[in-house]
Formats: C-alpha cells, structure tokens, sequence
C-alpha cells in the first residue's frame, strides 16, 4: 500500500499555535489593509466614524477571503497559506472615482462588474503558469520584496509623513530595535520560539513604545465593543460604464499580481502550483472581490508582505493562516480588537516589516540561483525587468504623462516586472529558441 505524503501547506499544528503563528499575520499585514479604505474614505470627504466603518469592513472582507483561499471549496481557493487584502494597485484610480459626481455608490459598482469580468478570465488568465519558468518567477519575487521596501521604511519613519515625530531618532530607533529583537530571537532561540520571533520582538517594541509614550492605548474603549458590517451602508451601487472600464484594467493588474503570489509562495512552500491551482486562486480572489462592495470593501488580492512571513518564520501552513482569517473576522466583528491591534506604532510594524520584505526578496533571489545564464539572454531579461519594476518605486511619477491605461499597468513595480519579465522570457527564449536550436544542428 502506497502512503501518501502530507504536503507541506496541509500541515496541521495544535490550536494554541495555529491563533498564535496566525496573530503574527495579522499584525504583518495590518497596516497596509487599513491604509486604502483610510485613503478612499478621506477621499470622498467621510467622517472618521464612516472611514472606521470603512475599516471595519476591510478588516471583514479580508478575513473571509483569506478564509477561502486558504480552505478551499470546490472551484474557489489555491488552497496555500496566502492572507488576502484590500489592494494597493486600485487606490488611485478609485480616489478618482470617489472624487467624482458618484461617489462610492460608482466606486462599488465598478468593482463588481469589473471583478465578475476578471471572474470569467480567471481560468485561462492562470494557463499563463508555462510562461513563468525560474528566470520569470525568480525576478517576480525578487521585486516584490523590493517594492515593499519603501513600505517598511515609511513604517520606520512614523507611518505618517505629515505627523510630528515623522523620520526622528525615536521612531527609527524605535524600528531599529524591533529589527534587532527579531535577529536576535532568531539567533539565540530554539525552533519553536524562532517561529514567533516576529510576534515576540512586535510586542516587546510595542512595550517600549508604550513606555516610551510613543503608543497610545487611550482610545482601545470608546466606541462599539462588537458591530457586523453593514451591507451597502453608503447606498445601493451605480454601474458606469467608463468606471467600469477604468478598473478593468486594475482587475488584469490584481489578475498578475496574485498569479505572481501564487507562484511565489509556491515556491517558498515547496509545493506544486499548476495552472488549475491557479485559477482556483484567481476565481477566489476575484469572487471575493465582487462581494466586497456588498460590505463597503474593494478589490482583493493576495498580500506579498506575508509571503515573507511564511518565509522567515518556517510555517507553511494554510490552516496556520487560515487561524489568521478568523482573526481578522473577529477583528471586522469586534472594534475593540481592531483598536488594540490599531495601537501598534507603525516603527514597530517598520522594523519588523524591513526582515520579512528583504526575506522575500532573498527568495526571489535563490530562485534566481537556480537559472542558467550560459550561452543565453537569462541575465538580459533579469535585469530588464527588475530594472522596470524599480522605476515605480524611485520614481512613482515616471508614468504620469502616459496614457491611463499605461500608468494602470507600469505604476505597479511588481506588475511591471512581471509585464516585462514574461515579455522578454517569450522574445528571447521561445520565439528565437527553435531557431537557434535549429541553427546549432546545421553547424
């Protein structure tokens, strides 16, 4: 009788554990899911109470779509141990929508009908998988880790670049000893408390914070201890049709964005992502995300700063993450718990987020080790296309005399490397293959 394996993802750890590994997920990604409904919501001129809803509602969302693609149901789910968010790519182009005649109802209702399009794309957009061999996915992963970078600074800096305090000695140092709780946790402990060095050095900078009268938990009781989200609390959705248009083309950018996650956390695993697995992923992601506006949320997409937990930390888990999504559930359902998870300084969240976000880019880099550069154009497409996925991150308004649909695509480094990556992998190593091959037998 043949004994089947357990693969890495299905790995299931005591319950304790799974809430614990699975907190440190939250507090990963915590402040990158709350910035685009804080930015939308100021954008379209909310109250703080309607952007807290706002909040909430992200919070919700992100919980449930992490949920399922990490469980899985038949159809829906990558099953892997990826946390889901609202995303960063669509924020510009939903504040200009906000900023408009329609408000939110237009917002809403272009992401419904954008995403139930990207719904229908989804299972030949995920027959893409043969174009990302090791010198694409490598270079994908690798500027991943690069453009969260600018992230984890400004974390380190204050998080606000218009609040007192913003880039002092305090803030930095601050993030400079979370930095150094984590490499030190991770040098002196043992396996099992190495897996939550970053929880462990997150609460121990947030600690000295406090003492330090950087964090300020005064505001954790006020409000509502327990609320649902509301359904369709900033009125019923409008459908306009160049809205609609305009996040199409955000929905193709989310559509790489969280193939190139896929791929990036398949590799971290270790386990196979074939072009089924994918779809699967994306037909979550993108069901996921034309729900969202049902509970005042936005598009979804897989979250690459905690592709670099599950690498720093060993835990490859889905159900590991899965215990993260109830979490953030818990979190939509109870303010309280948001509002204490909310008093993290965003120093503390900067020093660990420099750890994890350079740990994705280490991988992306041992995967670039794996590829041969001899006798071929592997080094050309790697450079070209870290180099074009860089240009976004040192230069954000490189695209701003482009035409919209460019500046959709280009203004996302990670998009951009992926655009460029595959482009150039196809040009140099499958169009001129047979010929070269061809000319090699001649000879």
């Amino acid at each position: 009788m043949t004994i089947r394996s357990v693969r890495p993802e299905d790995t299931r750890y005591p319950a304790g554990k799974s809430f614990a590994w699975g907190l440190q997920h939250v507090l990963t990604m915590y402040g990158g899911i709350i910035a685009p409904p804080l930015i939308i919501g100021s954008a379209a001129g909310l109250s703080a109470a309607q952007c807290g809803m706002l909040v909430t509602a992200a919070l919700f969302v992100s919980g449930c779509a992490t949920l399922l693609q990490a469980l899985g149901v038949p159809g829906f789910g990558a099953r892997l141990p990826l946390v889901q968010g609202v995303s960063f790519a669509g924020v510009a182009t939903m504040v200009t929508l906000v900023t408009g005649d329609g408000g939110l109802p237009v917002v809403f209702g272009a992401v419904i009908a954008s995403s139930l399009i990207g719904l229908l794309m989804a299972p030949l957009f995920a027959h893409i998988i043969r174009f990302f061999p090791p010198v694409v996915t490598g270079t994908v992963i690798t500027v991943i880790g690069l453009s969260l970078m600018p992230v984890a600074a400004r974390w380190a800096m204050g998080g606000n670049p218009h609040a007192s305090g913003w880039g002092s000695p305090g803030n930095i140092g601050l993030a400079a000893l979370t930095l150094g709780l984590v490499l030190l946790f991770n040098r002196v402990g043992n396996a099992a408390f190495k897996r939550v060095a970053v929880l462990a050095a997150m609460v121990i900078g947030t600690l000295c914070a406090f003492a330090a009268g950087k964090a300020n938990f005064s505001s954790v009781l006020s409000g509502k201890i327990a609320a649902l989200p509301g359904v369709f609390s900033f009125g019923l959705p409008v459908f306009d049709m160049a809205a609609i248009l305009s996040m199409t083309l955000i929905v193709l950018v989310l559509l790489t964005e969280t193939t190139a996650g896929l791929i990036a956390i398949g590799e971290i695993v270790g386990t196979e992502v074939d072009s089924k697995r994918i779809a699967s992923g994306l037909r979550a992601d993108m069901l996921t995300s034309a729900l969202s506006p049902l509970f005042n949320s936005f598009p979804q997409s897989a979250f690459a700063q905690n592709i670099g937990l599950v690498a720093i930390t060993g835990i490859k888990s889905r159900y590991v993450v899965a215990a993260g999504g109830v979490i953030l559930v818990l979190l939509g359902c109870l303010p309280v718990l948001g509002r204490i998870v909310a008093a993290v300084p965003a120093p503390v969240l900067g020093g660990a987020g420099v750890v994890l976000f350079g740990t994705v880019a280490a991988s992306g880099i041992r995967t670039l080790a794996k590829v041969d550069y001899k006798e071929n154009m592997n080094l050309v497409v790697v450079a070209t296309a870290i180099a074009f996925g860089m240009i976004p991150i040192v230069m954000p308004t490189f695209y701003d005399q482009f035409p919209g649909w460019v500046r959709t695509i280009f203004h996302s480094g990670i998009s951009a490397a992926c655009v460029v990556a595959v482009a150039l992998n196809i040009l140099f190593n499958r169009i001129t293959a047979p010929a070269a091959i061809a000319e090699g037998r001649s000879g």
